[in-house]
């Protein structure tokens, strides 16, 4: 099953020059843990909640003066709309992410998939099993000695 047959159509973006209260009201809003940052449908990086915590608020950052692209990830897994859904969970197992944007063949922002869409889609299947697993494999903490 190819990925344009499970995606999410129609995803709300951000666009870089927005500030982080926007975009966590949106995020808010429409229920969602990642949203794409986009200038027009060019896809120039991801926001997710934890970004928000984790870049921003713990170093103090002024929700209403940060702009999402002082903290989104440019470093952006992605797949291809045309692509099989099993590669897709091949690179969210590898990359442990539960969602990932979705480009046509002009590296478009067209979509998105989460596991959850993937679970709805492929049934019972064993690699959405062991995928889901990786992901959710907690990381090793830093500690200091």
């Amino acid at each position: 099953m190819r990925l344009e047959e499970v995606m999410t159509k129609d995803v709300e973006v951000i666009g870089p020059n927005a500030v982080l209260k926007a975009a966590a009201t949106k995020m808010r809003d429409l229920d969602v843990g990642l949203i794409p940052v986009c200038d027009g449908d060019e896809l120039k990086g991801t926001l997710t909640d934890r970004d928000i915590t984790v870049r921003a608020t713990a170093e103090g950052r002024n929700p209403s003066k940060t702009k999402v692209s002082a903290i989104m990830s440019t470093e952006i897994a992605y797949c291809f709309e045309d692509q099989e859904i099993e590669e897709a969970m091949s690179l969210m197992e590898a990359r442990q992410i539960r969602r990932l944007p979705i480009l046509n063949s002009e590296k478009r922002l067209v979509g998105i998939v989460s596991l959850a869409d993937l679970a709805v889609h492929a049934g019972q299947n064993e690699v959405l099993g062991d995928t889901l697993k990786e992901v959710s494999r907690p990381a090793v903490p830093r500690r200091s000695i």
